[in-house]
């Protein structure tokens, strides 16, 4: 019986690994799509696409998805997204930042303030919390890259204004503007980033006990669960005990 309940175990943590896999693939997918259709299929043209097909590799996208993803640009699908953000707060106060590509403004706009009201925020109006972040590049490498100091090297050497090294990886930060130049700068020194993104960075952080965090990590996720939406970003921190607490939980 042991070795039988192990084993279903083992199946349903798998399930929900293939799951959210699919999920993380499916967006991939959508920003491919639309990035080829609102600048063409051609990745050397399309910095937009280039840097989709990027972030869907490191992933372990398959080939033929990725292609299959382009060639759907040329259909009536990618023409139905649109690009649309959503800000608003979470509990404690928290800035909250949400990004999607949607065919349903009325369906993604309904299921992100259902997240929040659920959880303890309020979705406020485009804006309300935007000018709490900066719009920068943000280049993320594995620890194989190299050590802190020629991460940071290189990073100096291709233009960008911070990076951040720990066991997990480097963190590089650029100017919105600059985020080909470096990433491709950099891919000559250190290789491929693990991911090349244009990302919204707090400002300033909005500290949370423990039971505020564990409630933004529900909104988070609810956010995140959701088809259509991209990317979730905010400014809550806890310190690293609470985080380990919540998340074994």
């Amino acid at each position: 019986m042991a070795g039988h309940s192990q084993f279903k175990n083992i199946m349903h943590r798998k399930n929900r690994q293939d799951a959210a896999r699919s999920k993380i693939f499916a967006k991939l997918s959508r920003e491919i799509t639309v990035a080829a259709k609102l600048g063409g299929p051609d990745p050397d043209s399309n910095p937009r696409l280039r840097l989709a097909i990027q972030n869907a590799r490191a992933q372990s996208m398959p080939k033929d998805n990725i292609q299959r993803a382009i060639n759907r640009s040329t259909g009536g699908d990618a023409d139905a997204y649109e690009e649309v953000r959503y800000e608003g707060y979470g509990p404690g106060g928290v800035a909250v930042i949400v990004e999607a590509l949607t065919d349903n403004r009325n369906r993604t706009a309904a299921a992100v303030r259902a997240a929040f009201t659920k959880h303890g925020g309020n979705m406020g109006e485009t804006g309300s919390v935007a000018f709490m972040f900066d719009r920068v590049g943000e280049i993320v490498y594995k620890p194989q890259a190299g050590d802190a100091e020629t991460v940071l090297e290189a990073a100096i050497e291709a233009g960008a204004e911070d990076v951040t090294s720990d066991d997990n990886g480097h963190i590089v930060i650029c100017a919105f503007e600059d985020i080909h130049a470096v990433s491709q700068a950099l891919a000559g020194t250190l290789g491929e980033a693990e991911s090349v993104k244009a990302v919204w960075r707090p400002q300033t952080m909005t500290p949370l006990d423990e039971d505020k965090a564990a409630t933004m990590l529900k909104l988070i996720a609810a956010l995140e669960d959701d088809d259509d939406v991209q990317n979730v970003y905010s400014n809550f921190e806890v310190s690293d005990e609470v985080l380990a607490r919540l998340t074994a939980a």
